[in-house]
């Protein structure tokens, strides 16, 4: 496994079908600078919206793994983050002309051979890999899927299926290693489906761009005189339609023997893609989809979070972060960052605060204004724990939106401030801010800043 974090030479596009949708798409990848992660944006609307590749991201997985965010969407993104995290690239910005990426011949292998065509670069900043120390396992009764996580000294794949089909029966691969097998080996295998389902999907609008041409079908029902000129019609085919003795429609060709299973490790890669991380360990799957994945994905995060250390920065370290000194320092203490995105900071309300004197010094009430104040600070921390070379940086606030304050803050109180960065686009984020006082909200906003230089 690479120690240092990749990304791409240059930008390079390709372009096909979307395969729900039936729109025209054209994927185009560019370079990305280190720890910009995997993102996709959707140049088709404006203000060209950018979506984060990760789990909290994930809204549908019924045909596929669909990620939103603010009610943009993009449909059917594993193939493509398989081709991305298989070759091994941490930071790439990944334009999309339409909702959904094309689905080229219904495998990862036209997305690798454009990557691999621009080149990888190593970049310096260190890969951020989640070591396996533990089993970490997961079952799913409806489904009858099972999969296991296991420590090992790379990543690897170990994946099986059982489908009641005579053509398909039990099969079962494994990757052993990205950089000898993923190419080759795997990313070329295509997406299988039966051709009852298939034909339900195209009879429903579902898979408006799919062909016989971006799918293996494998054909579980009679294929009568009616059944053959009923799908030549939803297909608009003119050649015969027949069961080949492969089991396959029209006798299609695989390009390995245990394709099928083949094409569900390439899932897996894509949707354990959505970790933000590479793993080091041993993958396990048995039966596994779309569905399951994303709820592994959510148990792996959950083991991530909680191996993590409660971080505490005390007020000498807060003093080194932000710019502000007496009396404007309005946070006392970081008590907790439960996430990349997300900050804990407390402020103690004491009745020496030298506003006490001038605001209803007969009725002391913390200004409404400092409370956003105090959120801010908290929130420019964040940002500033996070950037490369901070001390060169200034967070600057743009706006305060859905300001709301609920109960007053006397003295005596301790203002508990939550913030989460929930949108980033370049240095311009948006945050969003909650302020408690034992459990009670009192007051809430969402931030605009920019990351500017000094």
């Amino acid at each position: 496994m690479h120690k240092n974090q990749r990304t791409i030479k240059k930008s390079i596009s390709c372009d096909g079908v979307g395969l729900h949708t039936g729109f025209e798409s054209t994927v185009t990848f560019h370079p990305a600078e280190e720890n910009y992660g995997i993102r996709f944006v959707r140049t088709d609307l404006p203000n060209s919206p950018e979506i984060l590749a990760e789990i909290d991201h994930v809204v549908d997985i019924s045909r596929g793994t669909t990620i939103a965010e603010n009610d943009v969407k993009i449909h059917t993104v594993e193939h493509v983050l398989a081709a991305v995290v298989g070759l091994e690239i941490d930071n790439i910005k990944i334009e999309l002309s339409a909702p959904e990426p094309p689905v080229c011949d219904g495998s990862s292998e036209e997305f690798v051979k454009t990557l691999l065509e621009v080149g990888i670069v190593e970049q310096e900043s260190p890969r951020k890999v989640f070591v396996v120390d533990e089993a970490i396992t997961f079952h799913d009764p409806e489904r009858n899927t099972d999969i296991h996580l296991l420590p090992s000294d790379r990543f690897r794949v170990t994946c099986m299926i059982d489908f009641q089909n005579q053509s398909l029966g039990t099969q079962y691969a494994s990757l052993y290693s990205l950089q000898e097998d993923f190419v080759e080996k795997f990313a070329p295998a295509r997406t299988f489906c039966f051709l009852s389902e298939v034909e339900m999907l195209k009879e429903q609008e579902l898979i408006k761009g799919g062909t016989l041409d971006n799918a293996l079908v494998f054909v579980d029902k009679e294929l009568d005189e009616p059944e053959q000129a009923k799908l030549k019609h939803l297909f608009g085919l003119s050649q015969d339609v027949f069961r080949g003795a492969n089991g396959m429609l029209n006798g299609k060709n695989l390009r390995f023997e245990d394709e099928p299973v083949r094409h569900k490790v390439l899932d897996l890669i894509g949707d354990l893609a959505l970790l933000g991380m590479p793993i080091q360990g041993h993958v396990i799957a048995a039966r596994s989809g779309h569905a399951p994945n994303v709820e592994f994905v959510k148990k792996i995060r959950e083991k991530l979070r909680a191996r993590r250390p409660k971080p505490t920065i005390k007020i000498e370290e807060i003093l080194e972060i932000l710019p502000h000194r007496y009396p404007f320092v309005l946070v006392d203490r970081i008590v907790d960052m439960p996430t990349e995105k997300s900050i804990v900071g407390i402020k103690n309300v004491t009745i020496n605060e030298p506003f006490f004197i001038g605001h209803f010094p007969e009725h002391p009430v913390m200004p409404g204004v400092l409370i956003v104040e105090a959120m801010g600070q908290v929130g420019g921390i964040l940002l500033l724990n996070v950037v490369e070379k901070p001390e060169e940086k200034l967070v600057y606030f743009t706006g305060f939106e859905n300001v709301k304050f609920r109960r007053p803050v006397v003295p005596g109180d301790q203002l508990r401030l939550e913030v989460e960065l929930v949108h980033q686009r370049r240095a311009m984020v948006t945050m969003e801010a909650k302020v408690f006082v034992d459990e009670n909200l009192v007051s809430q906003a969402t931030l605009k800043a920019a990351i500017v230089d000094k």
